[in-house]
This record gives C-alpha cells, sequence and structure tokens, in this order.
C-alpha cells in the first residue's frame, strides 16, 4: 500500500474511528484500526466486537493494500505530523512507513487477515431521521440509561416506533425518561440500542443532516454522513414503560427551569459522591422551600410557584433531579406529584414531546 492524503482529513476520521476501538482485546488486531485503500478513497474502520464505525476520505492512491495499525499509536502520530500532506506506505511484512514534512515513522503493522469482518446482516426495516431532532432525542434520554450489566437490557435505550411517532425510553430503576417525535413511517418496530452505540453516535450527527437508520435481527446500521456506525442490539424484554408513568395527580407545579435547576444546584454543594443526602422539597402555599443537611453542614433556599392540589414533602437524589431537569429543552416545566414515594413526572408545560420520572429518596423524620 502506498497512499497520499491530507492531514487534516486523516486526523478527523482517526479520532473518529478509534472511538469504536478497544483499549485491552483477547484478540490483538481489535486494538488497532484497518486502513484499506483501494481506487481512491482510504477506509479506516475501528471494531470492538459490539460496535463498529467505518468512514472513507480522498486519497491519492498508489499502490492498493490494506494494512492494521495500533489505534493509540498511529493517531497520535498522526495528530502531531508537521506538514498537511501525509504519505503512508507499507512494505510486505506490515512495517508502515508515515512520512510528513521532514518527520518520518515507521511502526509495526498487521495483516488485515487478522482484523474480524464487521457485522454484515439483512436489513428488515429502514428510516430516516433528521439529525437534529435524533441528537436532540439521545441527549433528553441517554443520560437515564443504566450503567448496571446485572440487568443487560437496560443499559440500553427502546427505539419503539409505531403509527408515524418514534419514541426512545430509558430506565435504570432511579429514573426514566422518554421522548417523542412525529417521523413519517409507516413502520412498527421496538429494538433496544446500547447507551454506548447512542453516546458515540451523538459524536457524529451534523444538525443540518438526515441520519439513516436500517433495523436488522440482531443489528443496528447507522449512516451519518461519511460514517457508517454498526452496533449490536440487546436483547431481552424491556419494561412496559407506559404503566409505570402514574395516571393520577394529587400535586402540580409549573416552575421556571433554570430557576429549579439553580435551586438543586446549590443543595448539592453539601454532597459529594461519598455524601449522598437527600434534597428535602417541601410544596406549600405557592413555594417550594428546598433544603440539605448533610455532614459538612446545611442548606436552605426558596422558589415561589404556583402550587396546585396537595402540599407534599418529598426528596431527591440532587444528581438525578439535576439531570432530568438539565435535558429538557423548556423554559418551563411542569411537576406531578403523587405523595411522598411516588415518582415525580416532569413534563412541559404544553404537549407531551418528553416525560421524565424521578424515584424520590425516604426522608427521615428530622
Amino acid at each position: 500500500m502506498k497512499i497520499n492524503l491530507l492531514r487534516t482529513d486523516l486526523a478527523e476520521a482517526v479520532n473518529n474511528v478509534s472511538r469504536a476501538v478497544s483499549s485491552k482485546a483477547s484478540i490483538p488486531a481489535l486494538e488497532g484500526i484497518l486502513l484499506k485503500a483501494y481506487g481512491s478513497k482510504l477506509s479506516i474502520s475501528g471494531y470492538d466486537l459490539e460496535i463498529g464505525i467505518t468512514t472513507s476520505i480522498d486519497a491519492t492512491i498508489q499502490e492498493q493494500g490494506e494494512v492494521v495499525v495500533s489505534s493509540r499509536l498511529f493517531s497520535e502520530i498522526v495528530r502531531k505530523l508537521p506538514e498537511e500532506v501525509v504519505c503512508i506506505e507499507t512494505d510486505d511484512r506490515m512495517i508502515t512507513y508515515i512520512t510528513s514534512g521532514q518527520a518520518d515513522y515507521q511502526i509495526v503493522g498487521m495483516s488485515s487477515v487478522e482484523y474480524p469482518d464487521l457485522p454484515t446482516f439483512e436489513e428488515n426495516e429502514n428510516i430516516e431521521i433528521k439529525g437534529d431532532i435524533l441528537k436532540d432525542m439521545i441527549k433528553s434520554t441517554v443520560y437515564a440509561v443504566s450503567d448496571n450489566n446485572s440487568k443487560p437490557i437496560y443499559t440500553g435505550s427502546l427505539f419503539d416506533i409505531s403509527d408515524k411517532t418514534f419514541k426512545i425510553v430509558a430506565i435504570d430503576g432511579y429514573r426514566m425518561a422518554v421522548r417523542k417525535e412525529e417521523i413519517d413511517s409507516d413502520i412498527n418496530s421496538q429494538f433496544v440500542v446500547p447507551g454506548k452505540t447512542q453516546n458515540e453516535i451523538l459524536k457524529l450527527i451534523s444538525d443540518d443532516e438526515n441520519v439513516n437508520i436500517s433495523i436488522g435481527q440482531r443489528h443496528i446500521l447507522f449512516k451519518i454522513e461519511e460514517y457508517s456506525v454498526i452496533s449490536r442490539l440487546i436483547e431481552g424484554t424491556f419494561l412496559d414503560y407506559n404503566s409505570t408513568i402514574p395516571k393520577t395527580a394529587k400535586t402540580e407545579v409549573i416552575i421556571n427551569t433554570r430557576s429549579l435547576i439553580s435551586s438543586v444546584d446549590r443543595m448539592a454543594l453539601l454532597n459529594s459522591d461519598k455524601i449522598q443526602s437527600p434534597v428535602r422539597c417541601n410544596f406549600s402555599t405557592d413555594e417550594i422551600h428546598l433544603s440539605c443537611t448533610s455532614a459538612v453542614g446545611k442548606a436552605n433556599d426558596k422558589i415561589s410557584a404556583p402550587i396546585m392540589g396537595e402540599d407534599v414533602e418529598i426528596g431527591f437524589n440532587n444528581r438525578y433531579l439535576l439531570e432530568a431537569l438539565r435535558n429538557v429543552d423548556t423554559d418551563e416545566v411542569k411537576m406531578v406529584l403523587n405523595g411522598s414515594l411516588s415518582p415525580m413526572i416532569i413534563t412541559p408545560v404544553k404537549g407531551d414531546s418528553f416525560v421524565s420520572l424521578v424515584v424520590p429518596m425516604r426522608l427521615s423524620n428530622g
């Protein structure tokens, strides 16, 4: 293989693809990226047996070929090369020569036959969605994906498509996030996409480009501009999320989102990773009194807000409450409560584009 190409194109592609590379793999080739030079394109792939990212960039190809190079070393070299034009060449022993200006490197490569094939699958269904919409939907739900592998199904989000409505649902046992959009599609499908895959997609999505999603039996493929992201789907039975949303409303509050975030943030100063005392919220007489008492001290704050229904005192983990509030996209939210032990519902004041549930912490009498 012998090619010339632009350093900035190569650096961006390698940086994005490398995020799918395994840092510690039983197969040494999986700690590398696969370079394939054919025609007028250099194809670059990273794969960790769960998620694969592939892209192609323009290159002047003098000799076609393939090689696997260390992802960590190659990306560092490319990032620090002095000139814009880069020459990459491999010999019969897979020694890879990288030249730019007066700088040159020789690194040990591997044969591409040692690199596992990325999955291929038969496409069952396909949808196309605007990049800014998908980006917003993932951002407003992925925070609630579980990081507990004891229940793998909840380490991903449910993508629920039916009746021209697309919902993404994430739940971890302490909170739930649902985001809904109307789409122009007649398919009816449910599948669970790993949280890791969604986080990688977020980094690639451009607001003004459409994303094409191909759905198979066990895999899903996202085509985002010049990138293809293939991922396994998580198998299992996802919770009937509709049944977990309380249908009653004993207390309703409409409040400015930013004001509530700021107040909870002030209470959170008394908590840390080692100290987790609940933020106590007392809803009474058109006022929310927030307080927190921990081993390091006490804090109090008040926010004026119209409260409809019963008075209630309820406690929350400050991180869970803040994440729910920070991932809504409206200036005001409506909070619905059903006593001190039922989950609090957070919705827009008008419409139902999102629903967030936060499970309360039990408060001590003191």
